[in-house]
This record gives C-alpha cells, sequence and structure tokens, in this order.
C-alpha cells in the first residue's frame, strides 16, 4: 500500500492544493485559481479512496495465472488422453470443498460411488479396482467456500447465486436465467466475457463459466451434476446439465 501510484497521487495532490490555495485566494485574489486548488485537494481524497480499494493483484497477473494454470491442467489431460465428462460433485460428497472427478476408465455410475471420495488427486470411488478417477477442484468450489448464502435446491435460488457470483463479484456475464425440468438444467449466460473453446480441456470440464455454474447448481441440489452441453455464440454461453441420481 505505501508504494500504491493512486496513494501517492492523492497525497501529492492534497498538498499541494492546501498550499496553493490560501495563497490563490489572499495573495493572487483569484477565485478560479482557488476554485481549481480546492478540486485538486477533492481529487486527491477520492485517489487515496481508490488506492484502498485497488486490488493487491492486478487483473493481468491475475488472467496471467489462471491462463498459466490452465494450460498446466490441459497438457495434463492431454498426456493421459482423457475424453471422459467430468461430473461435479457436493461438498456433502467430498472430504472438504466441492469438486469434480474424470474417470481414467469409461463413465462413472454414480451409484458405485461409497462415502465420501477423499482430498487427493487420483481417487478410488467404488468398491471395484477399475473405478478410479481424477479429482480436482472446480474454480466454483472456491468460490462456495466465499459465499456467506449457500445456493437452494430451486432454480430460483440457484440463479439469484449464480447472478451475484457472475455478475457481481466476479463480473464477468451481465445476466443469468435458469430452468429446471426432467433432471436436467438450463442455464443462458449473457455478456460473457469467458467463451467456450472445442479442446480437450473444456470437452472434459467445460469453461470456466460452465464449471462454476456447475459447481453452485450441484452444492444447491447435493446431487453430481454432469456438463451435458454446451455452447457460445455472441457473448451468450448456453449450458445444459444433467443431473445424476
Amino acid at each position: 500500500m505505501k508504494n500504491n501510484p493512486y496513494r501517492l497521487l492523492g497525497i501529492g495532490l492534497i498538498i499541494a492544493g492546501a498550499i496553493f490555495a490560501p495563497a490563490a485566494y489572499f495573495m493572487i485574489n483569484s477565485i478560479p485559481l482557488t476554485a481549481i486548488a480546492l478540486s485538486s485537494v477533492m481529487i486527491g481524497f477520492t485517489s487515496i479512496a481508490l488506492a484502498t480499494a485497488r486490488p493487491h493483484i492486478s487483473p493481468e497477473a491475475s488472467q496471467m495465472i489462471f491462463e498459466t494454470g490452465m494450460e498446466n491442467i490441459a497438457a495434463f489431460f492431454e498426456e493421459l488422453e482423457l475424453n471422459n465428462k467430468a461430473i461435479y460433485l457436493p461438498s456433502t460428497m467430498r472430504t472438504g470443498s466441492a469438486q469434480a472427478l474424470i474417470p481414467l476408465n469409461g463413465d462413472i455410475d454414480v451409484q458405485s460411488i461409497k462415502g465420501k471420495i477423499p482430498g487427493r488427486l487420483i481417487v478410488r470411488y467404488g468398491d471395484n479396482p477399475g473405478n478410479m478417477a481424477i479429482a480436482f477442484t472446480a474454480p466454483g468450489g472456491t468460490i462456495l467456500n466465499e459465499l456467506e448464502i449457500k445456493p437452494g435446491p430451486t432454480s430460483s435460488e440457484i440463479e439469484q447465486v449464480l447472478i451475484y457470483v457472475l455478475t457481481g463479484l466476479l463480473d464477468i456475464a451481465n445476466s443469468v436465467s435458469v430452468h429446471f425440468s426432467e433432471k436436467q438444467l438450463h442455464i443462458k449466460v449473457t455478456g460473457s466475457k469467458l467463451y467456450y473453446e472445442n479442446i480437450r480441456y473444456y470437452r472434459c470440464i467445460g469453461s470456466p463459466i460452465a464449471s462454476i455454474v456447475a459447481t453452485i447448481a450441484s452444492d444447491g441440489l447435493e446431487k453430481p451434476i454432469r456438463i451435458k452441453e454446451e455452447t457460445y455464440q455472441k457473448g451468450v454461453n448456453t449450458i445444459q446439465l444433467e443431473v445424476l441420481d
């Protein structure tokens, strides 16, 4: 905070304005110059206020860290030749926060999941030797830990949380709508700033927005969820989730 440029600018403007305002009014007898000096003081206080609101890590640095992590995970998926879609599990089925599983062989029968999945990278989720999967923490899992109000089981409650997270907390979308019918959730995210790419990483776990949506919906319903389909067109993410019993 000491080297924050907004803070330094604010202090400089306040000092300069406080010194120049009396001189302009009493010595130069100029109302316009006095007004300019007082304006610099007000701008200085505004700049200091911006300094307190400025994040410790810039958006550019956050994006670089995010893209680096995504590329490393994508390379990991490519190396293992994973093609199966991830199943998002609620926090009640995990030891810790909400996570997702990508089966190493075939697909996961949720009925075979026994007890809570341990917090490891490679996990056994059933009794059979082939019930092995990769477990990873999705972006939405970290966000859920920060929420004061947890999502509920209805489409309106899930929609409210998604609106708060995507449009308010993260500011990566303009609006969100959720419709629930026949064990499927249909989500439409407009004004999306993160889009879908047809790469193995996204085919397995979905785009960042779809991953956040699936994690929050899974925790609200307290049921496993899989991203069945996702499309992106002109700033609109259309996501179809399958609720697994």
